[in-house]
């Protein structure tokens, strides 16, 4: 393993920066075969909720331009069902766990932390705040600086393992629901979500997502996600997980520089399942190539001004 990759995460050791993003690398176990997970930097499992959902109709995905929207309708198998069926496989496996956590009013992010706090194995936890409050006439969790620091607040009053915030691109400004997440407790920010759209069949006058609307994902959003990660970065003071679009070294090194601490890799790994462990030894000889003894070295180091 190459030392120079070697970081931490609100105090969690990382033999790399390079995480699986939740939702596409399954639950993890389903990619030992594939890869070594010691060489992954981190998996960011896929999201949890307090019962199983059965997610969204087909069909469920659409390969658009220069990206994928989707629109799984977070299907899981529930919180308890992951604890006894999943995570025993995860112990030990030589990287970092972390759960990804959703629900649809405050109490459920709240249970479904409760139930993994009474289990070994869990990192720390990322709440998935794009979700429709149902208790607010479905304001978004991710849109409201006030909802979101409701959610944040009552995780962080039962998590005793470090919790971060994923924060959706589909608001006007980012840096206040970044503000607001760090203020109740936050432990980092993880940004972006997908954006919302739209992928219409001109021929049948169709949408092409069984669920309408999908969330778009891949090349398409970095520069979006890059300077949004640079405005989040530039607010807080807590650490910044930068995803959306990654899938080469020197897009994660990007990330980096716009003021990340450590990205995750989601769309690349439909089309090379191996891609977190590929992106991280490309980002190594990134490092080696510019002279640049550590990965830490290399974050926050935009300059604007520079030519």
């Amino acid at each position: 393993m190459d030392r120079r990759l070697a970081t931490t995460l609100c105090g969690i050791p990382l033999a790399t920066p390079v995480l699986a993003a939740s939702g596409t690398w399954g639950y993890g176990l389903e990619f030992q075969s594939i890869v070594d997970l010691r060489e992954v930097g981190g998996i960011v499992v896929k999201g949890l909720s307090r019962e199983p959902i059965e997610g969204n109709p087909a069909p469920r995905l659409f390969e658009s331009e220069a990206g994928m929207i989707n629109s799984v309708g977070l299907q899981n198998v529930g919180v308890r069902a992951f604890v006894r069926d999943k995570l025993p496989g995860l112990r030990g496996c030589g990287t970092a766990i972390l759960a990804n956590v959703f629900g649809y009013a405050p109490e459920d992010y709240e249970e479904v932390v409760r139930v993994l706090e009474d289990a070994d194995g869990v990192a720390a936890y990322e709440l998935n705040v794009s979700c429709p409050n149902t208790k607010h006439g479905g304001i978004f969790f991710s849109s409201d600086p006030a909802l979101l620091a409701q959610v944040v607040g009552g995780v962080r009053r039962i998590a005793k393992r470090p919790v971060i915030v994923k924060l959706s691109p589909n608001v006007a400004r980012i840096e206040p629901l970044a503000r607001a997440a760090e203020e109740a407790g936050a432990d980092a920010v993880s940004l972006v979500n997908t954006f919302v759209s739209l992928a219409i069949d001109a021929r049948r006058r169709k949408p092409r997502i069984g669920a309408g609307f999908g969330g778009l994902s891949g090349p398409a959003i970095k520069p979006i996600a890059l300077r949004m990660v640079y405005e989040a970065a530039n607010a807080v003071r807590i650490p910044v997980v930068g995803l959306g679009g990654i899938a080469t070294g020197e897009d994660a090194a990007e990330f980096l520089i716009a003021g990340a601490s450590a990205v995750q890799v989601g769309t690349a790994s439909f089309w090379d399942p191996a891609s977190p462990v590929r992106i991280a030894r490309e980002l190594g000889r990134f490092l080696e190539e510019e002279g640049i003894p550590g990965v830490r070295d290399l974050v926050g180091t935009l300059n604007f001004q520079k030519k």
